[in-house]
C-alpha cells in the first residue's frame, strides 16, 4: 500500500526537504504540499490523503484548528503533527482535537519515517521527550484517587482482563508493541492483539487516547 501523504508547513524550503525523504520511500507518495492551515483543510478535501503532516505555526489558520476541521470533516486523514516547537501546550492542544501523533522537527529520518507508517496503520505516536512531561502536567487535571471508585471510566477499566491491564500499563509508559512483548515475554502478534481488544473495551480511538484514560483512572500516575 502507497501512503499518500500532504506536507503542510509555511517553509518552503524544509516542505522540499521532506518531499525528497518521503518520495524516496517505495511505500510513500507525496501528493500535495499547502503553506497554512486553510489550504491545507482545502487540499485535504480535494486530495483525500492518508496523513497529514501538520506543522503548528503557521500565518492566517494554525495547525491546531486545521487539524481539528480535518479530523471533523475528513476523518480518513490522519494528522500527524510535526513542529519545531517543544511546547507541552501545543502537544495537548492537538491531541485533544484529534491529532494521531506529534513529533519534532529534529527527529531523525528514520523516527519520522515510522511515526508516519504508524499514523497511517491506524495508531498513534507522540515523541517520548513530550510524553512525559505532557502527563506530569496533566497530574492536576486527574481526578482524586478516592473518588475514582465512582468514576464512569473505572467501569470500562474494569472491563479489562488482568492482560490486558497489563499491556495498558505498559502503553502508559510510552513503550512500543515490541517493547511491551520483550518485557512480557509474549509475541508482539499478542501485544498487538491485546491493544486491539483493550482500544475496543474501552472506547478509545488510538494509544494516545489509552495513555490519557490510564492516567485519568489512576491505573499509572505521573512523576
Amino acid at each position: 500500500m502507497t501512503i499518500r501523504i500532504l506536507l503542510v508547513d509555511d517553509e518552503p524550503l524544509l516542505r522540499l526537504g521532506f518531499r525528497l525523504v518521503l518520495d524516496s520511500q517505495p511505500d510513500m507518495l507525496v501528493v500535495g504540499e499547502a503553506g497554512d492551515g486553510a489550504l491545507a483543510v482545502r487540499q485535504t478535501a480535494e486530495l483525500d490523503p492518508d496523513v497529514v503532516v501538520m506543522d503548528v505555526r503557521m500565518p492566517g489558520m494554525d495547525g491546531i484548528e486545521a487539524t481539528k476541521r480535518i479530523v471533523a470533516d475528513h476523518g480518513r486523514s490522519r494528522v500527524l503533527i510535526l513542529t519545531t516547537f517543544d511546547l507541552d501546550e501545543y502537544a495537548y492542544a492537538a491531541l485533544r482535537v484529534g491529532a494521531s501523533g506529534f513529533l519534532l522537527k529534529n527527529v531523525l529520518p528514520e523516527a519520522l519515517l515510522s511515526g508516519i507508517r504508524v499514523v497511517a496503520s491506524g495508531d498513534a505516536v507522540v515523541a517520548p521527550s513530550v510524553t512525559r512531561r505532557l502527563l506530569d502536567a496533566m497530574a492536576h487535571r486527574l481526578p482524586d484517587p478516592g473518588r475514582r471508585a465512582h468514576s464512569g471510566v473505572d467501569v470500562r477499566l474494569a472491563r479489562l482482563t488482568d492482560r490486558e491491564r497489563e499491556v495498558l500499563i505498559q502503553l502508559a509508559g510510552g513503550l512500543s508493541n515490541a517493547e511491551i512483548a520483550a518485557r512480557l515475554s509474549v509475541a508482539e502478534g499478542t501485544v498487538k492483539t491485546h491493544v486491539g481488544r483493550l482500544l475496543n473495551k474501552l472506547d478509545l480511538r488510538d494509544r494516545v487516547q489509552a495513555v490519557v484514560f490510564a492516567y485519568q483512572t489512576g491505573l499509572v500516575e505521573p512523576g
